[in-house]
């Protein structure tokens, strides 16, 4: 059978300006090749200053966004996209831009009925020279992903995190500082309005931080999660109240903390673009529930396609 996809050209976004830059290109090599055995005649654009003038020049048929971070996934590249009228996957400018800004996207989900952390938002050097919060808790930068930057101060640490201080600091100086919520970690991806799972994620580091999530073995996915099911059915709930509070569409990943001992559920922040090979958490989930690698790349790419073809009918 013919693929839907035979000879439409897709254009493949990856790398870009973030510092999640290796993640993309991983993601975006993966997807690449899902399309070529697709049957798309597939180009994959490194995208950097010039991706206007190389999309305007190339005018494929739909691009594949496959970016993560500043730049590629908080709305800029997707505000390129409606200039240049091309279909593109993933979520828009408005939604990409608001799951982005970590403190915004808290007050719009929280409106919203989700369960979200306290804390607040501070400067970084404010927060490197004093304890804004009782240890333990958490420090990330307000507008990075795969925990970039991201790092916990331990129960009864004396100092404040000096790691806010140094001079190559390179995530903003806006911080989030959030206490730190004990017991499991989880991710929920949704795919067009539909949770695909619960994923339990152990750290070999103990800490689910950028080197857990992307270094080899370091961490253990546990899927279906090994948690209650009302505890399953409260973190997919939770994750679909986010992604439509911030209006979302096609795939997302919601990453959760969930404290047994006390039943407390916490949504942490929702990933409009997360990673894309078959080993990462929202490829696995849909592998999970029937789908593989290949058909959800086609999901996504076609999702983007039609949604397009909706809006020039209605026009």
């Amino acid at each position: 059978m013919t693929s839907p996809l035979h000879g439409r050209h897709v254009a493949v976004l990856m790398g870009g300006l973030s510092a999640e830059r290796e993640v993309s290109l991983t993601s975006g090599r993966a997807c690449a090749d899902a399309l070529e055995r697709l049957g798309a005649r597939v180009t994959q654009i490194d995208a950097g200053r010039d991706l206007s003038a190389r999309l305007s020049a190339l005018r494929p048929d739909v691009c594949f966004n496959a970016l993560h971070g500043a730049w590629g996934e908080d709305g800029c590249v997707q505000g390129v996209l409606e200039t240049l009228d091309l279909p593109y996957t993933h979520s828009g400018v408005l939604a990409s831009a608001l799951a982005m800004d970590k403190t915004r996207a808290k007050a719009v989900m929280s409106a919203a009925g989700v369960t979200v952390p306290a804390g607040g938002l501070f400067d970084r050097r404010h927060a490197g020279r004093e304890h804004v919060l009782k240890p333990p808790y958490v420090v990330k930068p307000n507008a990075q992903g795969s925990s970039v930057g991201v790092f916990r101060v331990f129960e009864g640490a004396n100092s404040p995190p000096s790691e806010l201080l140094a001079e190559d600091w390179a995530f903003g100086d806006e911080v989030v500082v959030e206490p730190y919520i004990p017991g499991l970690e989880l991710a929920v991806a949704v795919l067009d309005e539909r949770p695909l799972g619960v994923t339990q994620i152990e750290a070999r580091t103990g800490f689910y931080d950028y080197e857990a999530k992307y270094a080899e073995g370091g961490s253990v996915h546990i899927l279906p999660a090994d948690i209650a099911p009302a505890a399953s059915e409260q973190a997919m709930a939770q994750a679909l109240m986010a992604h439509r509070a911030l209006g979302c569409r096609g795939l997302t990943r919601s990453d959760l903390r969930y404290d047994p001992v006390n039943d407390v559920m916490v949504l942490l922040e929702v990933n409009t673009q997360p990673g894309m090979t078959p080993t990462s958490l929202a490829p696995e989930q849909a592998a999970h529930a029937g789908m593989g690698f290949d058909q959800l790349v086609l999901w996504i790419t076609e999702d983007a396609h039609a949604r397009r073809g909706a809006r020039d009918r209605a026009e």
